[in-house]
């Protein structure tokens, strides 16, 4: 594992690498592409018991820290999303050129939006595009967001913010803080703009999980899994039961989640 920093579009980005062990021939690359706020905390340990069993089997797992997240450079507010693309592609791009392909997405929540954008904005071609619980709409995640601090407002009392309010405020270039993240007008805008789109080459896995055993898919992620096989593209979709771990109070694991992406990963490319 190797664990540093290289040189983003405002300043130094950490990020850690996992790689094959020695004698272990090496697949390609994969490319992590984390969530938002508290969602990235929690689901830190999950996303690095996948990079581990990935990189078990050949595969050179990156996962980098965006910018303002925490271990890169920069505050919460000072991000932006256009920042947050051209970092992404700094990050596969700086890597040796034998070790790029196959190239595999993988995201997590909302980052499923920015590797959707990344793939209108840039010219990657990935073998296959990973995608956990996959949010679709930047605006609907955008209004999940924003009821966080309603809902902190009506328990200290103040009942008057509502989410059309604080859309408002941040249409008017206010910068508004929720749950100790403070959120830029900028940043907001690229996040409600953003939605998910079927990638332009390969395979696409696209994995729920659920408290209840045998449950189907999300009437959402059924529409657009639908609508995509529709159009020609292979989609692998699949509920495993657990635990929402990039919400929940503890960390989680789903272990059933980590088997069932690296089985998949193995089908799409064999070694």
């Amino acid at each position: 594992m190797d664990v540093g920093f290289f040189e983003g579009g405002r300043g130094p980005l950490f990020r850690v690498i996992h790689r094959p062990p020695a004698g272990v021939p090496a697949r390609g690359t994969v490319l992590y592409v984390h969530p938002f706020l508290e969602e990235h905390n929690k689901s830190r340990r999950m996303a690095a018991l996948q990079a581990r069993r990935l990189a078990a089997g050949g595969w050179t797992v990156v996962q980098p820290d965006l910018y303002g997240c925490g271990d890169s450079d920069g505050d919460f507010e000072q991000a932006r999303w256009a920042v947050w693309l051209e970092d992404l592609h700094t990050c596969v791009q700086d890597l040796p050129q034998a070790d790029q392909e196959p190239l595999i997405l993988w995201g997590l929540r909302a980052g499923c939006l920015l590797i959707s954008d990344l793939l209108s904005s840039h010219a990657c071609l990935p073998a296959l595009t990973i995608l956990w619980q996959p949010v679709t709409q930047g605006d609907v995640h955008l209004n999940q967001i924003l009821r966080l601090r309603v809902a902190s407002g009506m328990m200290s009392g103040n009942q008057g913010e509502t989410t059309k309010a604080l859309r408002e405020r941040l249409r008017n270039g206010e910068t508004l803080e929720v749950a100790g993240y403070a959120l830029h007008p900028e940043w907001v805008a690229g996040l409600s703009a953003a939605t998910l789109r079927s990638p332009p080459s390969g395979e696409v896995a696209w994995f729920e999980v659920s408290g209840t055993a045998d449950a189907p898919l999300s009437p959402s992620a059924q529409r657009q899994v639908q609508t995509w096989r529709a159009s020609g593209m292979a989609v692998h979709a699949e509920v495993l039961t657990g635990e929402p771990f990039w919400a929940t109070q503890e960390i989680r694991e789903v272990p059933e989640l980590i088997e069932a992406t690296t089985r998949r990963v193995q089908e799409v490319i064999p070694p």
